[in-house]
């Protein structure tokens, strides 16, 4: 293999062209492909006992990339979908690989076969609408860090964003000052959209706003950390998470509260007030209607309304009996 088609040099011309000039990949992306690309380099280098630099895409084979996956599931305790995301940033790269080294056309063409596993779909957990009132008033309003934990569970609960989302958000983002207030968030893809805000949420904002000191008309975050600096997702984290910590809601307790949680509740709450599926998509910014399905598979009492409403009777059918031997052997399985 020559200089040209190195491990190094593929792996830096993916980075700075194919992800970034070619694909025009968000900063989320290429981070998120990096970081896949980082843990399966040190599973190999450790694999093969070479360093990092010394290792050729020979190294990066079939045999070793299914071990890595193992890796993930088994050692790091990955779930399926964590384990399928890394593929995606593996398979990307060897889709380079192929494009652009025609000696390793064969190391790629059998990693770009290896199939994503089939995940466990998990049902969508929400908040009832006392628990998530219960949450937002959880932090003490008598203190700064209080004030600004309220307004940003508020945020999350009425707008539905996603934690990059509402950490995204600055000043100029928000519309206050008019008689429908609104916010623009930046979602996946660079898919900008624009989010109707709630009288309580935008009573809110403007006080959190004025008590900071902050421009109608500036960039700045409006959900800052304890120096000035934008908050983290690792910071909104530990906020929801202090919140549950504060409620003595008893059906609060035995649930596991993420941010996400909050997107979730709004989704139901939605479709409970008789809110189509299309401006629900709208409003969470999928990309597919399908993905927004699921709140519909989710809600069991509108289930069991229109299980009411056909009126389906309760008595079950005979079930068929096989009698061919071979028949009752499929039967069994």
């Amino acid at each position: 293999m020559t200089g040209r088609f190195s491990f190094p040099s593929l792996l830096e011309s993916f980075f700075r062209h194919r992800m970034a000039k070619q694909r025009n990949a968000t900063p989320a992306t290429i981070a998120s492909y990096r970081d896949a690309l980082r843990m399966l380099i040190l599973f190999a280098a450790d694999r093969t006992g070479c360093t990092p630099c010394d290792l050729t895409i020979g190294d990066l084979d079939r045999d070793t990339i299914l071990a890595f996956l193992d890796h993930l599931e088994v050692s790091r305790g990955n779930k399926v979908q964590t384990r399928n995301a890394r593929l995606a940033a593996v398979r990307s790269f060897f889709q380079h690989v192929a494009a652009n080294d025609p000696a390793s056309l064969g190391i790629a063409h059998r990693i770009l076969a290896i199939p994503l596993k089939k995940a466990h779909t998990e049902i969508t957990h929400h908040l009832t609408r006392t628990e998530l009132d219960a949450l937002i008033a959880a932090p003490d309003q008598r203190t700064v860090r209080g004030r600004r934990d309220r307004t940003l569970l508020l945020f999350l609960g009425r707008t539905g964003a996603r934690v990059t989302e509402a950490t995204g958000v600055n000043v100029d983002d928000v519309q206050l000052d008019r008689t429908r207030p609104q916010v623009l968030l930046r979602g996946k893809g660079r898919r900008e959209r624009v989010v109707p805000v709630s009288a309580d949420l935008a009573q809110a904002l403007r006080a959190l706003i004025a008590e900071h000191g902050l421009n109608h008309d500036s960039r700045d975050p409006i959900f800052r950390g304890a120096r000035g600096e934008r908050m983290t997702r690792f910071g909104v984290t530990h906020v929801v998470r202090r919140a549950v910590a504060a409620v003595t809601q008893p059906g609060l307790a035995c649930k596991v509260v993420s941010p996400h949680v909050l997107r979730h509740t709004l989704a139901m709450t939605l479709l409970q007030s008789g809110v189509d599926l299309l401006t629900i998509q709208a409003w969470l910014g999928h990309a597919q209607v399908a993905t927004t399905h699921r709140y519909a598979a989710a809600d069991v009492e509108m289930m069991r309304r229109g299980l009411d409403h056909a009126a389906i009777p309760g008595k079950h059918p005979a079930r068929f009996k096989a009698k061919d031997a071979v028949l009752q052997l499929l039967e069994s399985l």
